[in-house]
């Protein structure tokens, strides 16, 4: 069975994570385990609740205790494993380390929070997670809520790795029936980009057709590829975004190129964040 990695820190944010975590783990019969990562030696509780009943609590368990109590039910998975680790050292380091360890199906987080998620334009350590990670990482916004993955926007743009997260948005898709819109994104009217892009559109259109996918096809151009991708999401009240994560082959953005760090910063709709080197099982 495979699993779902959590990184909570007992925010908001990342107690949304795992609301929308147990959602997934629950559609798509996963285990799913939480990571807490400790900065230091001892315990520092939290500057930040979520909840004004986290302030009686003394220890990292206790916290945990609280929130398995509260979630325990939730969680109806047959067979399925809900538990948690606590880690020391670098946040980053843990989530990633944890998630290979695992061999972890997807990695679910905010992008904010407190253990160093709080940082402007995602935090250091969202942002080392999702480009680091040998799996796929869904960031959430505090503030988005959803009881279901209905509609999800696949942008396609005219590099060789933007097909690449058609496999793990066809397993999304089929667990969830949902509803996928296939969009050809572009900021030009190059005849060798329009041609390249309506023939991504046209092969990833048929395949999910073909896995019997409700599939809607679209192009669109404008100035800024990130803000056309989600106003168009926005537009059809989509539930997740999927990019991938090296949208440049220049050495300088060989990581996470700048359309998908804008889209992980600012899409106020769940990103799911896919690395070109990863392997499909």
């Amino acid at each position: 069975m495979k699993r779902i990695l959590v990184a909570i820190d007992f925010s908001g944010d990342s107690i949304n994570a795992l609301e929308h975590a147990i959602i997934v783990a629950n559609v798509m019969q996963t285990h799913l385990r939480l990571l807490f990562v400790n900065k230091k030696e001892e315990f520092v509780k939290p500057f930040k609740f979520h909840e004004e009943s986290f302030r009686d609590l003394k220890s990292v368990d206790d916290y945990f205790d609280y929130i398995f109590n509260k979630y325990n039910e939730r969680y109806q998975v047959e067979n399925g494993v809900f538990d948690y680790k606590v880690r020391k050292g670098k946040v980053y380091v843990e989530i990633n380390k944890l998630a290979k360890e695992d061999d972890s199906f997807l990695i679910i987080m905010g992008t904010h929070g407190i253990s160093g998620f709080e940082e402007l334009m995602l935090g250091s350590n969202a942002f080392r997670v999702v480009t680091k990670a040998q799996c796929p990482v869904i960031t959430i916004r505090n503030g988005f809520s959803s009881n279901h993955i209905s509609r999800i926007v696949l942008p396609l743009d005219v590099s060789n790795q933007t097909r690449q997260k058609v496999p793990i948005v066809t397993e999304i898709a089929l667990a969830f029936d949902t509803e996928v819109h296939v969009l050809g994104v572009r900021e030009t009217d190059g005849k060798e980009v329009i041609s390249r892009i309506t023939q991504y559109v046209d092969q990833v259109y048929d395949y999910l057709i073909s896995k019997e996918i409700k599939t809607i096809r679209k192009e669109i151009k404008g100035n800024n590829i990130t803000k056309m991708t989600i106003d168009y999401a926005k537009s059809i009240d989509a539930d997740l975004i999927s990019i991938m994560t090296d949208q440049t082959e220049s050495p300088e953005n060989i990581w996470l190129g700048p359309y998908a760090q804008q889209m992980v910063n600012h899409s106020p709709i769940p990103v799911l964040s896919i690395h070109s080197i990863i392997n499909y099982k």
